[in-house]
């Protein structure tokens, strides 16, 4: 190799490097990162008000979906409540933010009982309810777990299940896979970041 193209790759190097310096940095993201995914990519499933809703509804808004049901006596109530706080301190953005509750009783979860529930954490929740079939179906998709576990009475049954949240892009692209418990601060920084991508 001689001066002249010795140089000139130094140059080009140079470049290429400087370049790289101008694009923005991989965001550092607080839940498991999932980018590039091949699962969970959408659902096609009615709300409270039998209205069918897919991931493209949502376009424009990080989209976070949890599954659970209404008589949870623990995880569920809780993710719910500090949804509620995620949305309240992102401030102007919380409306960029989209909270989707997909029930797995839903016997017992109907439209009347899920459009009260998600009331009481923020009425702009949307909670979904799918058939059995569409249930079983979904939750294999996502990797998601639940199980029937009977009570004293027929109706007094409740349902073990998974307890983190899925998290989308504003594009409906599953980015984020979120721990039970992890906090309100990390979801807020992480849906930030995710808004701040676009």
């Amino acid at each position: 190799m001689n001066k002249r193209d010795f140089l000139r790759l130094a140059g080009a190097s140079a470049a290429a490097a400087a370049m790289a310096g101008c694009t923005d940095p991989k965001p550092s993201f607080n839940a498991v990162d999932m980018t590039g995914a091949d699962y969970a990519k959408n659902f096609a499933l009615k709300d409270a008000d039998g209205k069918e809703r897919t991931l493209a509804d949502f376009k424009g808004k990080v989209v976070v979906l949890f599954f659970g049901y209404a008589q949870c006596p623990d995880v569920c109530p809780t993710t719910m409540t500090e949804m509620a706080q995620v949305k309240q301190q992102l401030g102007k953005d919380g409306d960029k933010l989209q909270v989707l509750f997909v029930t797995v009783d839903p016997d017992r979860d109907t439209p009347e009982v899920m459009k009260a529930y998600m009331g009481a954490f923020d009425p702009a929740f949307v909670a979904l309810i799918p058939t059995q079939d569409q249930l079983a179906a979904m939750a294999k998709d996502y990797k998601a777990y639940y199980k029937k576990v009977d009570g004293k009475t027929p109706t007094s049954y409740s349902m073990d299940h998974s307890a983190a949240s899925y998290i989308y892009d504003t594009q409906g692209r599953l980015r984020l896979y979120a721990r039970y418990g992890a906090g309100v601060a990390p979801m807020v920084a992480d849906v930030q970041a995710l808004i701040k991508q676009g």
